[in-house]
């Protein structure tokens, strides 16, 4: 155990895109723990882009971090002291850490115990979080049948990565929408997308008519914005939009109005748009863990990490991403698992 806990705390609200500043670093004793407690030592920190929206004075699906609270993060770490039931020192397990190398979470936290030979960083990304948000998302809200046609903004990252290929899996055509030459590239080479459009270089709404001849079933959006409007004019009637997130619409001062057409398309085609919390789904974790472990087995479902070393880059990492940096899952290694 190292002598002390190294923390960032939300030092202000951002106002316009965050900053490093917003945050501050300090180091106190590591926590002792009382009756019905656990102190869990932070293995691997998720970075994600709903972070940007919990330090908002907004409540959300969670409330927001507290100005002097450590940021929250998803964590996966080891517990080094334990007087709760069902954990003990050694095991491995995932919840909301936050940006810290010690945690400590009360009988009432939710802790996910992971077997001890998992492989921790398939865990955090592709089996984790991110590759569930993929699942449910398009499978439940989605509902993709062979020979349709899905659609895929920010397709490079984390969770648009999954969706293409378990659209794929499912017999669709797919198209992923990235801000790079090499992502694009990526999506289409080595994770077999269909196509794909450089949303920074091309004219979004044009390419679609060419990548999608016979218009968009499903439209996973992650990214909000003009991306959402193109693909508003392009959807089928009984067409499906799965709304996951809007980073393109986070880290600003100044969201862009919301899409034109709206409710009018919505009604004359008979769309769906639905959003969704992947916590809503943790009752059939199993099911879906099974079929993702079994596709990344068999090499249908592949993954890629974007790892940054050590804690004290959280900020400038988490900043990056919302810039569009990553390509697959970021996440920070906060310490050894051994």
């Amino acid at each position: 155990m190292t002598a002390s806990n190294r923390q960032y705390l939300l030092a202000q609200r951002p106002t316009g895109a965050l900053q490093e500043n917003d945050f501050t670093w300090t180091e106190s004793a590591v926590p002792e723990i009382g009756p019905d407690e656990v102190l869990v030592r932070s293995i691997y920190l998720s970075l994600d882009p709903a972070n940007r929206g919990w330090v908002n004075d907004v409540a959300t699906y969670r409330p927001p971090v507290g100005l002097g609270e450590p940021m929250a993060g998803f964590v996966i770490g080891r517990v080094v002291a334990s007087n709760r039931d069902g954990l003990t020192v050694g095991d491995i397990v995932e919840g909301d850490g936050g940006w810290q190398d010690y945690a400590v979470h009360g009988a009432e936290a939710e802790l996910h115990r992971l077997p001890s030979a998992d492989d921790l960083v398939a865990r955090m990304s592709v089996r984790g979080v991110t590759g569930l948000t993929a699942y449910w998302g398009l499978l439940d809200i989605g509902a993709p049948k062979a020979g349709e046609t899905v659609l895929v903004s920010a397709a490079a990252g984390a969770v648009g990565s999954i969706v293409g290929q378990i659209a794929k899996i499912k017999g669709c055509h797919v198209v992923g929408v990235a801000g790079t030459d090499e992502k694009c590239r990526w999506i289409v080479d080595e994770l077999g997308f269909d196509g794909a459009i450089n949303y920074k270089t091309e004219n979004v709404l044009k390419v679609l008519r060419q990548q999608c001849p016979d218009g968009i079933d499903i439209y996973f959006d992650n990214t909000g914005g003009d991306i959402l409007q193109a693909a508003l004019f392009r959807m089928n009637q009984g067409g499906r939009i799965v709304c996951c997130g809007v980073v393109s619409q986070y880290d600003t001062a100044k969201p862009l109005p919301g899409p034109h057409g709206m409710p009018g398309l919505l009604v004359v085609r008979r769309l769906r748009m639905e959003g969704f919390i992947v916590m809503d789904y943790d009752d059939r974790r199993e099911q879906a863990d099974g079929d993702l472990a079994a596709w990344v087995a068999d090499g249908r479902l592949k993954y890629k990490i974007d790892m940054i070393e050590g804690l004290e880059n959280a900020p400038r990492a988490l900043i990056g991403l919302l810039r569009g940096e990553n390509t697959g899952k970021r996440m920070i290694r906060v310490s050894e698992e051994t």
